[in-house]
């Protein structure tokens, strides 16, 4: 079997989501390539051997550089916040190294136009990690829809709704500050449902939005009395038009009080609907109106079967999998796509189109109007 030397630059969160990956893929994926944890790279060296230690890394570098230098890395793996993207990116790719980078893919467009041109010069193969297309009952909505089952799509519903920093004593962090992270709910998790619908629906064409900072000042951890500026958004809602016809609704808020993280859809079209809520992951609710009178209404799919997607690596049906699995399923796509050099999806590319949507929102809450989604990056794709 052939081994994928990882080198991974940053550890917490989502370092330990896509560690587990790692080591879980062989398990459940033996078809695919074996991941080997080579290294990881984070500026504090204790911190850095301790997450090496227990994430099972066989080394660790406190300089990404050194890291991407390595002649034993094969894909680095990016889990860094979002103002290191670009440059980790573009070093990895002139260095002729695969990777996956979590998401949003830059902080602007033109860095992940940057991006992209650096992978796709460089040959290399290259994802962004929106796991959540990767959750079975999600697969199979995509199934459904491509075999016409819903036939034309008029609305989309998508929201991701949590309310982990609603305590106005909660400390500024670097998912609070625009030149670290870009945006805020709007890039954090509003990505997320971008990307989600994009995959379902199609490409959006134009998008009108607004966005608004509920607690615009903070304290700042470790200096007593003092307090920072928010610069970015608390909640973000926007319009959007599809360029297939379809409408949607968006609304991306880390001030849902109750919803500790509710990514959910509702998709209406021709012949019926179907809702997918991540809280309850493995559950597709579809409406089909072409069943009888008195039996139409919204059936559950628990999607644990062998003819659901990727559930066939797994438990038998009914035993359910969990948020840790849509990384699995991910990263068995990822070790596919390099032993085969063939490209995956979502990758820099879509990494890209979110980005311009993400822009095209900021732009439309502070002008105020509608703002088309620009086509010129189809010839970089």
């Amino acid at each position: 079997m052939k081994e994928i030397r990882v080198g991974m630059i940053g550890y917490k969160f989502m370092g330990k989501a896509h560690s587990l990956a790692y080591r879980n893929v062989p398990f459940f994926f033996p078809g695919a390539a074996k991941p080997v944890l080579k290294a990881i790279a984070g500026r504090s060296e204790e911190g850095v051997k301790k997450a090496a230690d227990e994430l099972g890394f066989e080394s660790y570098e406190t300089d990404w550089r050194t890291l991407i230098d390595r002649d034993d890395i094969d894909l680095i793996d990016i889990v860094t916040p979002n103002n290191s993207h670009a440059e980790i990116a573009i070093a990895a790719a002139e260095a002729g190294k695969h990777i996956i980078c979590e998401k949003p893919l830059a902080l602007n467009v033109d860095q992940a136009e940057r991006m992209l041109e650096a992978v796709t010069r460089n040959k290399v193969i290259h994802m962004i990690s929106h796991n959540y297309r990767f959750a079975p009952a999600v697969q199979y909505a995509k199934k459904l829809i491509q075999q016409g089952r819903l036939g034309r799509i008029y609305h989309v519903r998508a929201t991701y709704l949590q309310d982990w920093i609603m305590d106005p004593d909660f400390p500024i962090a670097w998912r609070l500050k625009k030149e670290v992270t870009g945006s805020g709910a709007l890039g954090d998790i509003g990505a997320h449902i971008i990307d989600l619908t994009r995959f379902l629906v199609g490409e959006i064409s134009e998008v009108v939005g607004a966005m608004e900072t509920f607690i615009k000042e903070r304290p700042i951890e470790g200096e007593a009395g003092k307090k920072g500026k928010v610069d970015v958004d608390d909640a973000a809602s926007f319009i959007a038009k599809f360029e297939n016809g379809a409408m949607g609704v968006f609304e991306a808020t880390r001030f849902a009080a109750g919803n500790r993280n509710r990514n959910c859809f509702e998709i209406n079209a021709e012949f019926g609907s179907i809702k997918w809520d991540l809280e309850n992951m493995n559950n597709l609710h579809v409406y089909l109106s072409e069943d009888d009178k008195g039996l139409q209404g919204f059936r559950v799919i628990n999607c644990t079967e062998e003819e659901h997607p990727y559930a066939h690596a797994y438990w038998p049906a009914g035993h359910i999998i969990g948020y840790e699995h849509t990384f699995v399923n991910l990263i068995s796509e990822l070790m596919k796509a390099i032993s085969n050099n063939e490209h995956k999806q979502p990758n820099f590319y879509d990494g890209l189109m979110n980005q311009l949507i993400l822009d095209a929102i900021e732009r439309s809450s502070i002008e105020k109007k509608w703002i088309s989604i620009p086509k010129k990056i189809e010839q970089l794709s």
